[in-house]
């Protein structure tokens, strides 16, 4: 009797061991078998995608100057009749700081527009972030309760929507631009201009 009541802790420390290296095991194979298959690890589906942008007007973030003018805030209208980079960030966020020169090095490129929504911040945060690491939009939002974001979809930031001159989301990107995905965004951007053009 007492050898039984022993053999039962010792059965339950070997399945405490056993159990996490099974758990990881599993998730390194699904891990493994997703870059096999040469999916895109960023690429999320999103509802949104085909559908309209959802409708909303954000004031500016107060204060923010670029060239020694105002930068306006962002509505929905904003994007008929131009291709759009929509990005959500965050002054918090610090994958947002390593993305930004990705989007000054965007907005110098031409036939897009890159605009921005200030996500879940202060706008005093944003402003700084935007005067300290530059301005490369040419209008942003203030989303301080994060309301839009949700009407987006968007769960973390930052993400960027790509939006057709009709108001249509064409693609999400998820996760930031970096040096290595830059030609894809741009390449996704002017295929958003010949959709339209095409239509």
């Amino acid at each position: 009797m007492n050898e039984s009541r022993l053999g039962a802790p010792t059965a339950r420390r070997s399945l405490l061991v056993i159990l996490p290296v099974v758990t990881f095991a599993v998730l390194a194979g699904v891990f493994f078998l997703r870059l096999r298959s040469g999916a895109d690890p960023a690429a999320v589906p999103s509802v949104m995608i085909g559908k309209a942008a959802p409708g909303f007007q954000l004031p500016p973030v107060a204060e923010l100057t670029a060239d020694g003018k105002p930068v306006p805030g962002l509505s929905s209208e904003d994007f008929k009749g131009n291709v759009t980079l929509l990005n959500f960030y965050a002054s918090w966020c610090a994958p947002c700081q390593v993305e930004h020169p990705m989007l000054m090095r965007l907005a110098r490129e031409s036939g897009f527009r890159v605009v921005g929504i200030d996500y879940k911040d202060t706008p005093e945060a944003g402003r700084r972030f935007l005067a300290r690491n530059g301005v490369p939009y040419a209008a942003v939002g203030s989303d301080t309760s994060g309301r839009v974001g949700i009407d987006f979809g968007v769960y973390g930031v930052p993400e960027s929507f790509i939006i057709g001159p009709d108001g249509t989301i064409r693609d999400k990107l998820v996760g930031i631009v970096t040096p290595e995905n830059y030609a894809g965004v741009v390449a996704k951007l002017r295929a958003a201009g010949q959709v339209a053009a095409a239509n």
